[in-house]
């Protein structure tokens, strides 16, 4: 891979870290983007010192929508590859009861994709070269009762980055997307996850960097996940609504 700038939005979260390390190992500067950005000095710090690249780190509000065409201009030199990592995965129970949590969940995961991703795509348009990749779910390959909310702001994700995959591929532009199932970070550390179906995040990052080497369109992690949600999508919904999912 081509030692160039790489831009991690998000990028606090374990899975993130973990992705920035991947690609610094292999050469390439990184921006690292998020709000808290003492945290990330202190990352950016490791990562050069570690791997001897160059690394910037920016502020960045994935909920302050009008600051992202700005904040995506500001940027020079422009990234070749952009990773979006940040998400929300919110309670179900709470946000069934009060919307304001549910729309935080949409916002986060799917509008803010939306509306920093698309002044990354008409630059990477114009530029005739790039790739993004997304994180997003296996929760949005079908609607289950305990995660509806979640799962439909990354099923929308999801859809969009397709959509976005065949505008951008004329352009030779790839946009990868990823769908981890269960992922041992902060975000997830209370939850009693199946040791068999979880990842860490170095595995999540590693299969992220060879999904961008091979030119994969989605990648799920851990790979037994693509059998299990055909498996599941496969259910007729007669049967499925009755199962305690």
């Amino acid at each position: 891979m081509n030692k160039k700038w790489i831009l991690i939005l998000g990028a606090n979260s374990n899975i993130a870290i973990a992705t920035a390390h991947r690609f610094a190992q292999d050469g390439s500067s990184i921006y690292l983007a998020s709000r808290n950005v003492t945290e990330l000095n202190k990352e950016a710090s490791n990562l050069e010192i570690r791997y001897g690249v160059k690394v910037k780190v920016k502020y960045f509000d994935a909920l302050d929508f009008k600051s992202h065409s700005n904040f995506y201009k500001d940027l020079s030199p422009k990234p070749e590859g952009v990773i979006l990592a940040f998400g929300l995965l919110g309670d179900q129970k709470k946000q069934q009861k009060e919307f304001e949590l549910a729309k935080l969940a949409l916002d986060t995961n799917f509008m803010a994709a939306i509306s920093v991703l698309e002044p990354v795509a008409s630059d990477f348009e114009q530029r005739k070269f790039g790739f993004i990749v997304g994180i997003s779910s296996v929760a949005g390959d079908r609607g289950r009762a305990s995660n509806y909310i979640y799962g439909s702001s990354k099923a929308g994700l999801s859809v969009y980055l397709e959509g976005l995959r065949h505008r951008l591929f004329k352009s030779n532009v790839r946009v990868l997307i990823v769908k981890p199932g269960f992922v041992a970070t902060k975000m997830t550390a209370n939850m009693d996850l199946p040791q068999g179906l979880t990842a860490d995040p170095n595995q999540v990052a590693d299969a992220i960097y060879k999904g961008v080497s091979k030119k994969k369109n989605t990648i799920y992690i851990k790979s037994i996940w693509r059998y299990i949600m055909m498996i599941i999508r496969l259910i007729p919904e007669s049967i499925f609504k009755k199962l305690n999912l």
